[in-house]
């Protein structure tokens, strides 16, 4: 299958500037008011109601370009997993295995655009209304939910691994990058829930993960003016490689945090309280979603004995919870909310209380 529309899409533009000053109110007198002469009978309920559906009718017209471009990338999608579902070759076609990771390329700059359109800020920046910004998000949550069903798909006939031992896995996809304050994350979504360490599995699973990085005063600026300016393609490769840990020094400094749930094995009286429908003899076992950090245990981070990081395979470390999300696993865009909340007030305690 050839994609003959790849050039066009992977030179779009997203770069289209929604400011809200696009999208201010302009009425139409004679939408709100009554006519010459008429009697004037029009509550404020009913103004406000009228000026608000005028609003939604332009942010509608605004996002309505964004609108088709998704659902150009769903019919891709649909049009991808028809194939490899319908083809009469398929053990002879070893080229089906490069066509997902070929797509998943072609999505990220539309990833980018969402998220850093919705999430990012600057002092200079007039924030997104709150329609707008929730239906960006509520695109990006359509297709990281489309492309897991065409990766565990083309999976179930050994055309990709989900496991993460192998080199040549698709075990997760990027799905945006988006900076907030001095704080630039790069946001991957899991296909299926995975042990949180590949060599051993101890009922600790990751759905989610985000690599952050955090800016200091003037290089927060720069960094601004840097992913203004920029192509989102260069954006995607520059997320792609933070995931691969390399790309110059700039790595060494990324922390690493995930969206995990875990298992947890009640005792009879809690479990009396929290499963009631259970059945005789039947183990209670509370799921708990949580976001946390990756905390490094060995190599010690702050060693200055390189031979720790050369005869190392395979750092070790453990999982940090920081937020705990309840029973309900969370929608991407939410855990990357109680993310951001998280790293933002641990920002402003260490403004207002400075360790000496």
């Amino acid at each position: 299958m050839e994609f003959a529309r790849d050039e066009k899409v992977e030179t779009l533009s997203y770069t289209e500037d929604y400011n809200t000053k696009e999208i201010k109110k302009e009425p139409d007198d004679s939408a709100v008011a009554p006519s010459v002469g008429g009697e004037t009978n029009c509550t404020e309920a009913q103004l406000v109601s009228d000026t608000f559906s005028f609003d939604l009718k332009l942010m509608d017209n605004k996002l309505y370009p964004i609108q088709e471009q998704l659902q150009f990338l769903l019919r891709e999608a649909d049009e991808l997993q028809n194939l490899i579902v319908y083809s009469e070759d398929r053990a002879q076609n070893e080229s089906f295995a490069l066509l997902v990771p070929k797509f998943l390329r072609m999505c990220q700059p539309y990833f980018n655009y969402l998220e850093s359109t919705a999430r990012n800020t600057s002092p200079g920046r007039t924030p997104l209304p709150q329609y707008i910004r929730t239906r960006l998000l509520e695109f990006c949550e359509q297709l990281c939910s489309r492309l897991e069903e065409l990766i565990i798909t083309y999976a179930s006939y050994g055309y990709l691994t989900l496991t993460e031992t192998d080199p040549m896995c698709v075990s997760h996809l990027y799905i945006g990058q988006c900076q907030v304050d001095n704080i630039k994350l790069s946001i991957f979504r899991y296909c299926q829930p995975t042990p949180f360490l590949a060599s051993t599995s101890k009922g600790l699973y990751k759905r989610m993960r985000w690599n952050v990085e955090r800016k200091i005063g003037t290089e927060a600026v720069r960094e601004e003016e840097k992913n203004d300016n920029r192509t989102e393609v260069k954006q995607e490769m520059e997320g792609e490689q933070e995931a691969k840990g390399v790309g110059g020094t700039e790595s060494n400094s990324t922390e690493y945090y995930f969206l995990c749930y875990e298992d947890i094995h009640l005792v009879e009286g809690e479990a009396l309280r929290e499963q009631t429908d259970r059945r005789p003899g039947q183990e209670a076992v509370l799921r708990m979603w949580s976001v946390g950090k990756w905390v490094q245990i060995y190599p010690d981070p702050d060693t200055e004995d390189i031979n720790d990081w050369v005869l190392c395979a395979i750092p070790q470390g453990q999982y940090k919870p920081l937020v705990y999300l309840g029973e309900e696993e969370p929608l991407s865009c939410v855990a990357t909310d109680r993310l951001l909340g998280v790293l933002l007030s641990q920002a402003g305690e260490s403004t207002t209380h400075p360790i000496t």
